[in-house]
């Protein structure tokens, strides 16, 4: 039975990038992975965005990590040729009642620590975005775009370099303590840890519960997008985005032009009970008409294709409309490290989410 330090469950940014912060530290890790590739859930079923930290309530994780995050990600991406851009965002008042709106998140996302943000004009949108309606609007310079699936390679080259054991099409059918110490039995092993990261995404829940940890839940919620045909893709630059979306479930259908050069709309918001279904009853292209319109008035529906989508784990129910990073020590097992309800920010916060990771697994190996 192989000992090590810490078995960190989930192979998506979360786990990969703590796997690169514990292994840099000369801790033996171990990174279980269900699927046959990492990062194939939520880490690369998103957007692609790296922002800025404009949208999350003063003082909470997300905020912080987001803003410490960002810094954190455009530093590694240049270090090891991750596809990257920071391109900037304007977030857009498309109405005269919407520029008030302005305001609030300019407020917002300088008490976050969000760098250089100002209100513009319609002029300045139009220089940089002339397809996209605006009255005015807020410029975040530091706001950018990232591959995903590069960076997911790339954190588990790196975390491999240092030495972490990545084990893939691996699912753990039990846990089980013993003097201090934690046995995990998978379906072709029996590896014996001293902490336990929980970076399961959808499925953090369930790894919990299997931990012996508290319980909570976690919400999944499928987002899905369209795209602009190629036709059509000079009509954005960078992202354009709307002011958030009134439930604060999300932050609204906006525009994003990947790296690769396409441009996606979305994403939605739907509350769904299955973790795995990302296809069943998708949107009629229709439903991205008069949102997107909203920026681009000149679209029509026959400048639209269908995207993919993704699926956000969520620890806050549907008449709610917050719930911060769960990232601490467990209540029940102090060795198992909770890093759960990993929606956005995620991706761009992952570096900086590692470094907490690391700091509690300090806490419980030394």
């Amino acid at each position: 039975m192989e000992s090590i330090d810490t078995l960190i469950i989930g192979g998506g940014v979360t786990g990969l990038a703590a796997a690169v912060r514990l292994a840099a530290d000369g801790r033996s890790v171990c990174i279980v992975e269900r699927h046959p590739k990492p990062g194939m859930e939520t880490s690369t079923h998103n957007s692609g965005v790296i922002h800025a930290g404009l949208y999350y309530p003063a003082g909470t994780l997300k905020a912080k990590l987001c803003v410490e995050g960002a810094e954190r990600l455009y530093a590694f991406c240049a270090t090891h040729g991750v596809p990257h851009a920071r391109c900037g965002k304007v977030v857009v008042a498309a109405t005269d009642e919407e520029v008030s709106g302005l305001e609030s998140l300019l407020a917002r996302g300088t008490a976050n620590g969000a760098p250089d943000l100002r209100i513009v004009d319609q002029a300045f949108v139009h220089e940089r975005e002339p397809h996209v309606r605006a009255r005015a609007a807020l410029w975040s310079p530091n706001s950018g775009k990232v591959e995903a699936e590069a960076l997911v390679r790339t954190l588990l080259r790196v975390a491999e370099s240092h030495g972490a054991i990545f084990l893939r099409g691996t699912k753990i059918v039990g846990v089980s303590g013993e003097n201090g110490k934690f046995i995990v039995t998978t379906e072709r092993e029996t590896v014996e840890a001293r902490t336990i990261v929980n970076a399961a995404g959808l499925f953090a829940d369930d790894v919990s519960a299997l931990c012996g940890g508290e319980a909570f839940k976690i919400y999944p919620v499928r987002g899905e997008y369209a795209e602009l045909k190629p036709a059509r893709r000079n009509w954005v630059n960078a992202l354009v985005y709307p002011l958030p979306h009134p439930s604060g479930h999300g932050l609204g259908v906006h525009l994003s032009k990947t790296t690769g050069g396409a441009v996606t709309l979305g994403p939605t918001i739907r509350y769904q009970s299955d973790k795995d279904d990302y296809e069943n009853d998708r949107l009629p292209l229709e439903e991205f008409v008069e949102p997107a319109r909203h920026l681009l008035p000149n679209l029509n529906l026959e400048d639209l294709t269908y995207g993919g989508s993704g699926i956000r784990a969520k620890l806050h129910p549907p008449e709610e409309s917050f719930a911060d990073f769960m990232i601490r020590h467990d209540t029940r097992q102090p060795g198992l490290i909770q890093a759960s309800g990993i929606d956005s920010p995620g991706l761009t916060s992952c570096l900086a989410i590692a470094e907490r990771i690391g700091a509690l697994a300090s806490e419980a190996l030394d």
